[in-house]
């Protein structure tokens, strides 16, 4: 990436000067290199200088300076200038020569193109919907679907070892799974929906001497998570790795081996007939209920249990993605993490609420469901995949039903697919691509190399959202990469044409039109990949 060969320039010429003994010797910190928004800025630019002005106690501008002396770059093709302006800034002109070495590269690597090693092959488990099984997957669930669907694929792209985990919260102690159990006993109706009403017949035999809610919730429950199983594997294209059982936990025990354990690390206590956990000694504001006055363990214990149960499988860090209704439960597993001497990192990032443009927040408690397969059927999986992932998951978001639907370039999702199918139909009238080193240094024009620097974006792309989890960069760069596409289009000829009428100016030599191809064809790759990452089709026509 040439924004890690910009950040070793400018970490060299810190350290190259603090042996020289014209700059102190400190600590560097975070090295920020940004695209500025003006071109005139260049192509990328750092505020270094201002950063560390003071440990260095000179002047902004002269420190920038001192660094650009020593950029060993008279001879090097990175870049037409570097330049120092005021209050300090160093910004950065990428050469054509790079550029166009760029688009040879991208047709090399082809789908790999924008694979890191920043992983270094860490393990990382990514636990996600997680949905109690006592009815279908709800509209607020899409957002956490594809969301832990797509952050998967992208820190597998920059070298993480992956495995995708659902929470089946089954257990026969669960409060929700007794409701549903006295729904399946005919004792409530609570939940009572056609589905279940033929899930309940299935099950008449088994029921026939069941007493026990928690034993019939769980049997209804297990045929419920059949169809949710089904639902995410074929109609969402989510193929979860593992798919982990609460009730499985207190049939091994493990459930109250822990507790145990916390009774013997004197991390618990008894109070007004109940039992807590210490959470207020690892960072949390207050105590927390494991065992109710009634004997009956709360979900607290439960996920005690699995998160020890997830830390003893050595994955270096943990990604939870929860709904809107967890927020309050972020501080009490961050404590546990700490009470379980978990040494990786418990990344816990909360799903806001979903509402339909002109239509209503899901509320459980207000019965106001909308199913998420009622969705996917309106305005199809990829259509749905990009507007949930286009909005930053910690934002309530309104979801545009209409623009879903259209099949137009309105739709953000049908503006990128068009791009990719209007490679596709150039490339079918084409033989072949003739691609030759020499053809591709006449990519000159203003738009194709904006179109190269657009690419060489990607793999940035990959490392600042593996970082960060920022997902809603990944569908707004593949819109920015559709953008300076269609300009290029609109501005250079890709065909040679026979018709003796077009414009002298509008003729393309043969080698000038390879160039173009090839740089379409890297276009193509990077497009596809983009898509890719999200889970969305990448169609050939329109």
């Amino acid at each position: 990436m040439l924004r890690q060969e910009i950040f070793n320039l400018i970490l060299n010429s810190i350290k190259e000067l603090q042996k020289e003994s014209v700059f102190p010797q400190f600590e560097i910190d975070q090295i920020q290199i940004e695209q500025p928004e003006e071109k005139t800025h260049g192509d990328y630019a750092t505020n270094i200088a201002l950063k560390i002005s003071k440990i260095v106690k000179k002047n902004p501008i002269e420190i920038a300076e001192l660094l650009t002396s020593k950029f060993k770059i008279q001879n090097s093709k990175l870049f037409e200038k570097v330049e120092v302006v005021k209050p300090g800034f160093i910004n950065f002109f990428v050469s054509k020569e790079y550029l166009q070495k760029q688009v040879e590269e991208i047709l090399k690597e082809s789908e790999k193109f924008g694979q890191l090693e920043i992983g270094k092959n860490k393990k990382v488990q990514v636990e996600f919907i997680s949905a109690n099984p006592t009815g279908p997957l709800h509209i607020g669930n899409g957002r956490g679907a594809f969301f832990g669907d797509t952050i998967s694929n992208i820190l597998g792209k920059a070298g993480y070892k992956v495995t995708r985990e659902y929470y089946i919260n089954d257990a026969k102690a669960n409060t929700q799974i007794k409701i549903l159990g006295q729904t399946a006993l005919g004792k409530g109706v609570t939940y009572l929906t056609e589905n279940l009403e033929s899930r309940i017949k299935n099950l008449k035999t088994k029921l026939k001497n069941v007493s026990d809610e928690g034993e019939a919730g769980h049997l209804l429950a297990q045929e419920v998570h059949k169809d949710i199983k089904d639902f995410i594997q074929n109609k969402l294209k989510i193929k979860f790795d593992n798919w982990v059982s609460e009730e499985n936990l207190y049939k091994e025990k493990k459930v109250e081996k822990i507790f145990e354990w916390l009774k013997n690390k004197n991390l618990v206590y008894q109070k007004e007939g109940a039992w807590w956990l210490k959470t207020s000694e690892f960072g949390d504001t207050k105590d927390w209920v494991i065992i109710r006055e009634t004997g009956e363990p709360t979900y607290l214990l439960s996920d005690v249990a699995y998160h020890k149960d997830k830390f003893e499988r050595d994955f270096q860090k943990i990604i939870n993605i929860w709904g809107a209704d967890h927020q309050g439960h972020v501080a009490k597993m961050k404590a546990v993490a700490k009470i379980l001497g978990y040494k990786g990192n418990l990344d816990i990032l909360i799903s806001q609420m979903v509402r339909l443009k002109g239509g209503i927040k899901i509320s459980k408690r207000k019965g106001q469901v909308i199913n998420l397969e009622w969705l996917i059927d309106e305005v199809g999986l990829d259509a749905a995949r990009f507007f949930y992932l286009i909005k930053s998951l910690d934002t309530q978001m309104e979801f545009d039903v209409e623009l879903a639907k259209e099949k137009s370039e309105k739709s953000p999702v049908y503006y990128v697919q068009y791009a990719h199918a209007r490679i596709c139909s150039i490339l079918r009238k084409v033989s072949s691509i003739k691609y030759q080193v020499l053809s591709i240094k006449l990519l000159n024009h203003p738009s194709e190399l904006e179109l190269i620097k657009q690419l060489i974006r990607f793999p940035e792309i990959i490392e600042d959202t593996a970082r960060d989890y920022q997902v809603q960069r990944i569908p707004q760069y593949a819109i920015d990469l559709a953008t300076v596409f269609h300009q290029f289009y609109r501005d250079c000829r890709v065909l040679r044409s026979s018709n003796k009428n077009v414009a002298k100016e509008d003729r393309v030599s043969e080698e000038l039109s390879q160039a173009r191809l090839s740089l379409i064809l890297a276009t193509k790759i990077v497009l596809k990949n983009t898509l890719n990452l999200m889970g969305i089709s990448a169609p050939e026509k329109m």
